[in-house]
Order: structure tokens, then sequence, then C-alpha cells
């Protein structure tokens, strides 16, 4: 597994690759925006821990022309500033999850893992299921030219389904992937996002994608029309 770090407090850098190295990744190190940039666009990286404030370009910057260029490379920020704001930002640029500083390196392990369960290099930006686009990096849906107003976690919940299409996925997986470490309530939130993206992409226009396997999770087809 190939991780690139982008930070510019060389200390900290340092430290993340010693302990990532030691977790078994292969770490490559740079110090400023525009060379993580260069590098995350050329290389194959299985995620990217990347720093907001950079000089030369800074995180968001980053994190941005890396979705404008279609790489759906995870992308993990960390920052120093701690502020709502500023991750909304991170996220809505593309970034998949945020991380003040300072912060617990067992938390930042677990939050690699995770990146890496959704996927990596070779995850693919458009999903398509039949006739139904799911666009990762713009966070698009559309049934062919028709475009499907989805909220954030809604989109989630989609693109989850979409990343295994065809194959059964339990309510325990969306949970884990979708809601963050934190959530402790009910599995049963996942039927009422389940139902919300049935009204969505299937009754409009006729379709049953998204199946209910019994005591097991739910599958997304492709479904004629």
């Amino acid at each position: 597994m190939r991780l690139l770090v982008v930070e510019d407090e060389r200390e900290l850098a340092e430290s993340l690759r010693r302990g990532l190295v030691a977790e078994g990744y292969s770490v490559d190190v740079v110090h400023d925006g525009s060379t993580g940039l260069e590098y995350a666009l050329s290389e194959g990286y299985q995620a990217v821990i990347l720093d907001l404030m950079l000089p030369r370009l800074n995180g968001f910057q980053v994190c941005a022309r890396l979705r404008e260029s279609r790489v759906g490379t995870p992308v993990l920020v960390l920052t120093a500033k701690d502020g709502e704001y500023d991750e909304a930002e991170a996220l809505d640029t593309g970034a998949d999850d945020y991380l003040t500083k300072p912060f617990s390196y067992v938390v930042l392990l677990a939050r690699v893992r995770a990146l890496l369960r959704r996927g990596g290099e070779h995850r693919p930006v458009v999903l398509t299921v039949g006739d139904l686009v799911v666009d990762q990096a713009r966070r698009l849906c559309s049934r062919g030219p028709t475009p499907i107003p989805l909220t954030a976690k809604q989109f989630a919940v989609l693109a989850c389904l979409a990343r295994r299409a065809n194959a059964v996925v339990s309510k325990a997986e969306i949970l884990d992937e979708v809601w963050d470490a934190a959530y402790d309530g009910d599995l049963n939130i996942v039927e009422v996002y389940i139902r919300a993206l049935r009204r969505g992409i299937d009754v409009p226009f006729g379709r049953q994608s998204i199946e209910t396997v019994r005591g097991a999770g739910y599958r997304l087809v492709d479904t004629d029309a």
C-alpha cells in the first residue's frame, strides 16, 4: 500500500513516515502543495494525507485540482485549524476525511485504514450501474440524462452501494463507511436513507435497482426500463 504525506512541518512529516512504514505502508513525503499535487497526479497512491496550510498551494487547492483532474484517490486532510467552515470547505473540495491537530496517532491509523477499505488508486471517479451514473468527484447523480438531486448523506450511501454494484452490502458496512466513528445510534438509520434513495433513483423511473437481501443487506443492480 503506497501512501503520500504532504506536510510542511518536517518533524511531524518524518514522524508520520516512520509510524506508517512501521505499519507496513510504503510512504513518500513532500513538503509543499505544488510538489504534493505533482506526486498525487503522477504516482499510484492508495491514499493521500494532506496538510491544509502548505506553501505554494494550500491543501484546499491541491484537493480541488485532484478532483478536477478526476483523480479519485482518497484524501485525509490534516490541519491545525479547528472550525466547522474549514472542515466543510475541505470536504466540499473533495477530501474524504478530516483530522484536527494535535491528533491521536491511533485515530489517524484508523482513519487511514477506513479510507483504504473504501478503495485507492483504482477507485473509479464515475460509477455507472446501467443508466444510473454516480459522479464521485462532482457528487452528482443522474439516471440517463435526468439529474437526481440527493442530500450529501444520500449520495454517500448510494456511492457505497455503487462501488460494490451487484454485491450485497450489509447495514454495518454502510454505517462504517458513511457515518463517522463517533456514531453510536441505531443501525436502522440506514433503512431511512435506503427508502429515500429509492424514492429518488427508482420510483420516478419505474425501477427497482436497490434490492433488499433479507438478513444480509442491500444490493444495487442494473435494471431494464
